[in-house]
């Protein structure tokens, strides 16, 4: 442990340096008081805001119709309170952070700076999507780190990883942190969790390797409220092969189809609105393809793929994947819809602990996620939580910090890895894009063992590896509980008759 002399402090701390993150820092640092960020991430393309593809959704001149929207995505399941929330703010804070402040290079539609070219992606009923190219999340998060950076009340400490959560009688007094081997409460008058989704824990994501499920994991230790855990969702297309990458869906939005590997476009015959349907119905469909004719591509086509989209199609090059004869896709996990369950300021369950991002449960999303949607709600409610943490309390309580030990040998080197691998195994036989009762119950008997010895070592021994591993086992008991209480199949938690399955065993 540290020296506690002179302990760390912060009026607010941050975990984590995504979107989500990044907004609720400078929420708090306009308000005037001191923010620290503490990040696992070493770069930003560490942090899951990164990857994003597609772009952020805003209202422009229909705010109800993007509601109705999202709520339709949702399968009927959203929080009509919560997604006011989110579509009235959303012009403003995109205008306010990413246009006036940080000056994101939107793309036009010519010379004009103001004439942005809106894109549309599946279930929008109309184009209003501002993007950069296919990749506007790396475009937005690079400038607001740098911006950060700069500001006189914010600290950034890279490669610093929350373990634990410092509570007494209720209330969340900052976080145990871990740099380079070496761990030090950092103190703060309020915390923001802003700690991502929970990639990892699948052998396929569109996340990075370091989505853990932490904030989930420590929020739920320390007694928060947790919800809609079970609403994991998978994105229909990105590429099949090795090292896979996202194919945007901004590419069916601009017309491009799927196909099966007998050639027949197989979207009109699942929904309506084909390619264009909710992405827990398209990832279906391209699974079950796969299943009966053994490949599923990505017609591009339609499209002048490489000027209206350069960077999938560098992406495909390096791979040395041919565009012109299709791109091979299948659903991997995207995005996890629950989490901490917070109200329209990202306040929790617990006083003076605060969520927003993936890691947390604001209702927007319900059973499934619209597309773009994610970038947006992480602004707006990083913004309000910032603000209302800066006047919530922002005096520094020392209290004790957990009592680590490393009173055993080392872990042996593989340790952790191993047990991630068993863990992905388990999660992606039971609890992947369908599910089934029977399966549910030998994955939660299955993780119940691996997280029993994790939580073994965890009282022993002390290691970012071990912690993180101790998230994800967490974490998957809440998806494994939530999705067995909830009988009812809707949007990304699709229940099917059960099936003989395998036994499985954690060892």
């Amino acid at each position: 442990m540290a020296d506690e002399s002179d302990p760390t402090t912060a009026d607010v701390l941050v975990v984590g340096s995504g979107v989500a993150g990044c907004a609720a820092a400078l929420g708090a640092a306009r308000a005037g008081k001191d923010v620290l960020v503490a990040t696992k991430a070493e770069r930003p393309k560490d942090a899951t805001s990164w990857w994003a593809q597609g772009g952020v959704a805003v209202s422009r001149s229909d705010a109800e119709g993007f509601k109705q929207d999202i709520i339709a995505a949702s399968d009927d399941t959203a929080d009509p309170d919560a997604v006011d929330v989110l579509v009235e703010n959303a012009n403003e804070a995109v205008r306010d952070v990413l246009i006036e402040t940080l000056d994101v290079p939107f793309d036009t539609t010519g010379d004009d700076p103001d004439a942005f070219d809106y894109g549309r992606e599946a279930a929008h009923g109309e184009r209003r999507i501002l993007h950069v190219n296919a990749s506007t999340g790396r475009h937005v998060l690079g400038p607001f780190l740098s911006h950060l950076d700069d500001h006189p009340n914010v600290t950034l400490r890279e490669d610093t990883a929350a373990l634990d959560l410092l509570t007494r009688e209720g209330r969340v007094h900052g976080a145990l942190c871990e740099h380079d081997g070496d761990c030090e409460p950092i103190y703060a008058g309020s915390t923001v969790l802003a700690t991502g989704g929970i990639g990892a824990l699948y052998g396929r994501s569109t996340n990075p390797s370091g989505a853990t499920g932490d904030g989930i994991a420590m929020g739920a230790l320390a007694g928060a409220d947790v919800a809609d855990m079970e609403y994991v969702q998978f994105h229909p297309t990105v590429y099949a092969g090795d090292e896979p990458f996202l194919l945007s869906e901004a590419l069916r939005g601009e017309g491009a189809v799927l196909r099966n590997a007998d050639g027949g476009r197989f979207m009109p015959e699942h929904h309506p609105d084909a390619e264009l349907a909710p992405r827990d119905v398209v990832a279906r469909a391209v699974a079950a393809e796969r299943e009966r004719t053994g490949e599923v591509l990505l017609d591009v086509s339609p499209l002048d793929f490489e000027t209206e989209f350069p960077d999938l199609a560098a992406n495909c090059d390096e791979r040395d994947v041919d565009y012109r004869t299709g791109i091979p896709v299948a659903p991997a996990e995207h995005f996890l819809c629950g989490g901490i369950t917070v109200d329209s300021r990202g306040r929790t369950s617990l006083d003076r602990l605060f969520a927003v991002g993936e890691c947390s449960r604001t209702g927007i999303h319900g059973a499934n996620r619209l597309a773009s949607t994610s970038l947006l709600e992480g602004l707006v409610w990083g913004l309000r939580a910032g603000r209302t943490a800066a006047a919530s309390g922002t005096d520094p309580e020392i209290v004790d910090a957990p009592d680590l030990r490393d009173s055993d040998p080392a872990l042996p080197a593989a340790f952790a890895a191993e047990k991630f691998t068993r863990l992905r195994e388990v999660i992606d036989e039971f609890v992947g894009l369908s599910r089934t009762p029977d399966g549910l119950r030998r994955a939660s008997a299955a993780i119940r063992r691996l997280k029993g010895e994790v939580d073994a070592y965890v009282r022993t021994r002390t290691s970012r590896e071990l912690y993180e591993l101790r998230a994800a086992t967490v974490t998957a008991l809440l998806i494994v509980r939530a999705a067995r209480e909830n009988t009812d199949s809707r949007g990304c938690h699709h229940l099917v008759d059960t099936a003989d399955e395998p036994e499985v065993h954690a060892d």
